[in-house]
């Protein structure tokens, strides 16, 4: 008999040894997810006592399992095996090279995305519902942006940057409320005083890195919070700030004027239309995306945001070179921290309200997600990230009670999957020609 080809028992016995593995991992996965899922959805509070419902979880862990034991039947193929190994390769590399052709290619779909982008509210300008979750998606984008700056570009892990998103909005309310201030007025100004504050919170953390430097920051928000919770007398504390509403020119979105200006509608001779002022949000925010799109893009290129890159990959290295830590980190800090004050301008004007329940840790936690899930330092990823971490919870309201279950299984997936975000960084490539 050959020795190279095993025999039928030998055959049937590692058969029999693969099932028994595999039972035993479905065994284990399902008394897992069991004791995950159990408190979770099979206990519900009413009054001082608990409601047991154990149908949930019980349905949660037979669908986990059957998911696991088909994802192993599956990685047994040669097939599967094959697009793992091609995607571990590709996903090692930390920047897409493209060349001038596939430039030319996607600046085609950007310009189509954006025309796309532009005309979406006046579409929907009739559906109030569609128009709030466009503006406020775009306010993520936003605020997406500016975080990458910090954590995408630089590598500086910032959990409290909703503190700056939080002194745009509080900028706008007292501003008006106090000074007159108007929403042309804190979109100039605001970015300036969370600048300042940026450049603040970068100076005491210099010496921090990693989850020191995460915990200074997550520190810094949870103090501006509270500071806007219990200072009852500047902030109002819990009851929040009215903020007033927009103004183009002193033409005012209202049906009729109340600050002596002119309605829009009238001045233009249109129907009244209750979703004008969000449409006007929305243009103002699209022109400012833009600019902060195509500002962002330049710096990557210039050697700031070389620099930053730099830092992000080390920072010794970053210092042997001859570049100065103490100015790329505050330079970071300070352009995140503007971004996140014109996001808070745009949003304390959608809501006409500012409260501090609007700015809790959670608020970090989500832009952090848009930024890693998108992809670090990629503008397009950032941008796609916050259309489906915003869009899509709202289309699935439906499971509002699993929404932050699924937002947790769906950072697990991509970072065993996907570690480098759903697109990563793309570089040109440069060729000479030949004579």
């Amino acid at each position: 008999m050959n020795s190279r080809h095993p025999s039928s028992q030998t055959v049937s016995a590692q058969a029999s040894a693969k099932w028994r593995e595999l039972l035993r991992d479905a065994l284990f996965t399902f008394v897992l997810a069991w004791i995950v899922f159990g408190p979770i959805t099979g206990l519900q509070l009413k009054g001082l006592d608990f409601i047991a419902n154990w149908q949930r979880p019980l349905w949660l862990a037979v669908i986990v399992t059957m998911g696991r034991l088909l994802f192993l039947t599956a990685l047994n193929t040669d097939w599967l095996k094959d697009r793992l190994q091609r995607s571990a390769i590709k996903t090692a590399q930390a920047a897409t090279v493209q060349t001038a052709q596939e430039w030319k290619k996607w600046a085609i779909i950007s310009a189509v995305a954006a025309a796309v982008a532009f005309a979406l509210p006046f579409v929907f300008l009739n559906n109030s519902y569609v128009m709030k979750s466009l503006l406020l998606a775009m306010i993520y984008v936003l605020l997406g942006l500016g975080l990458n700056i910090v954590v995408g570009l630089a590598g500086l892990l910032d959990l409290g940057f909703v503190a700056f998103y939080a002194v745009g909005a509080y900028f706008l309310a007292l501003g008006a409320q106090h000074w007159g201030l108007g929403f042309w007025g804190a979109l100039v100004l605001s970015p300036l005083l969370a600048a300042a504050l940026g450049g603040l919170l970068g100076f005491t953390v210099l010496r921090t890195h990693g989850d020191y430097l995460a915990i200074v920051t997550l520190g810094f928000g949870e103090i501006i919070r509270l500071v806007l919770t219990n200072w009852l007398a500047v902030t109002g504390g819990p009851n929040g700030l009215p903020v007033p509403a927009p103004t183009f020119f002193g033409l005012e979105f209202s049906r009729i004027a109340k600050f002596g200006g002119t309605p829009f509608h009238e001045f233009m001779g249109w129907e009244y239309n209750t979703n004008m002022k969000f449409l006007f949000l929305y243009v103002v925010l699209f022109l400012v995306l833009a600019l902060m799109i195509f500002w962002v893009y330049r710096l990557r290129v210039m050697p700031m945001g070389r620099a930053w890159e730099a830092l992000r990959e080390d920072e010794i290295a970053c210092r042997s070179l001859g570049i100065n830590p103490v100015v790329v980190k505050l330079s970071a800090f300070m352009m995140g921290a503007m971004t996140g004050g014109l996001a808070g301008v745009f949003f304390a004007s959608y809501q006409g309200f500012v409260n501090p329940t609007s700015f809790t840790f959670f608020e970090s936690a989500l832009i952090l997600a848009i930024v890693v899930l998108g992809g670090l330092g990629s503008i397009v990823g950032v941008i796609v990230a916050a259309f489906v971490l915003t869009l899509l919870p709202e289309m699935l309201r439906e499971f509002a009670d699993f929404r932050i279950l699924a937002f947790g299984i769906l950072m697990v997936l991509m970072m065993i999957w996907r570690p480098r975000g759903l697109i990563r960084t793309r570089r040109p490539v440069f060729t000479i020609a030949e004579r």
